[in-house]
């Protein structure tokens, strides 16, 4: 483990943030992905990320709200689905709603997903259990059931833009290239929870040793090294990237390394195992408060899972940036 040579962030620099509660990230050169985890973040490759403002926080409830109130959006979850869009799907399934985590309450097999998961019509970001629940007392808390379409558009109203992974991960690990989480190499160090995950046996018993049986407050945490919040853990969060099974390898010279990609192309990003829906996927970073050591080790910087676009849970929300040329 090392840490990234970025600089300092003056703090003229930080008065200047386009927008309040954003962070400067005075970008760098780091290796990105793991060799260790899963085959979808190898191979572990240099790339260089110029300056950026990040959000401190995903955003949140309230912060949403004032989008909606102001905008009149209404969000995928909330749509009804288009039947062309979805062929061989049961008519009675094509109504709003969004994926919400309904546990069960003994073991089930951890390779059906659908055995903790379930299509709830209703549920929503007012109303992310279905209906009859709401977000009362959850201000701070991240939105949940917004689709990548919902996260480009509160994106574009705040004059911001959602991040690639390389600036979500370079963020993330807060100034530690190569650590495992974005706080060190130890998952709770000195026994102290750092982010909001799971423990206990997933998916069926959560002991909520951190706390929370589901989302926290945004700031419930300790930040990271660049002062950023819930980079890990809490809920997934949507970036501007489509899908790649795996990254490049790592540039054979200094003088090659890739500056700011983009990731991968959308031509390559639909699920292969569903070749009859063509909805392509973008990349989400972070894991979320579901992420279990017995079941998913995805709380951590290089983590990365598919997400279609046109899809919505009650464990993946998003984060904002606004692009700046490094040193203005």
């Amino acid at each position: 483990m090392a840490l990234i040579d970025t600089g300092s962030s003056p703090a003229k620099l930080q008065s200047k943030a386009p927008h309040p509660g954003m962070v400067w990230i005075a970008g760098g050169t780091f290796r990105m992905g793991s060799d260790r985890h899963y085959p979808e973040e190898a191979p572990v490759h240099r790339v260089t990320v110029d300056g950026f403002w990040m959000d401190a926080t995903p955003v949140t409830n309230r912060a949403f709200r004032r989008f909606v109130e102001a905008t009149g959006h209404v969000t995928v979850a909330e749509r009804t689905p288009d039947p062309k869009d979805y062929p061989g799907a049961l008519p009675h399934m094509l109504k709003a709603g969004s994926l919400v985590f309904s546990p069960p309450d003994y073991p089930v097999n951890l390779s059906d997903w659908s055995q903790w998961w379930a299509f709830v019509f209703g549920a929503n970001w007012r109303r992310p259990y279905g209906p009859g629940s709401s977000i009362k007392g959850l201000d701070d808390h991240p939105v949940v059931h917004v689709a990548y379409p919902d996260a480009e558009a509160y994106a574009a109203w705040a004059g911001k833009e959602l991040p690639a992974e390389a600036e979500w991960e370079f963020a993330a690990r807060g100034g530690l290239d190569g650590a495992e989480f974005a706080w060190g190499d130890e998952l709770t160090p000195g026994g102290r929870h750092m982010a909001n995950t799971w423990q206990g046996a997933f998916p069926f018993q959560n002991t909520k040793l951190d706390g929370y049986e589901r989302t926290s407050p945004v700031r419930a945490y300790p930040p990271n090294g660049y002062g950023l919040y819930d980079m890990i853990g809490n809920v997934w969060e949507w970036t501007s990237d489509w899908y790649a099974p795996k990254h490049p390898s790592d540039a054979p010279k200094a003088c090659c390394i890739p500056e700011n990609p983009r990731g991968g192309r959308e031509a390559d990003s639909y699920d292969p195992c569903q070749p009859q829906i063509r909805i392509p996927r973008k990349v989400l970073k972070g894991g979320s408060h579901l992420c279990a050591p017995s079941y998913c080790r995805r709380y951590r910087p290089a983590a990365r899972h598919p997400e279609p676009v046109d899809t919505s849970t009650s464990h993946v929300g998003f984060r904002c940036v606004v692009r700046e040329v490094r040193g203005t």
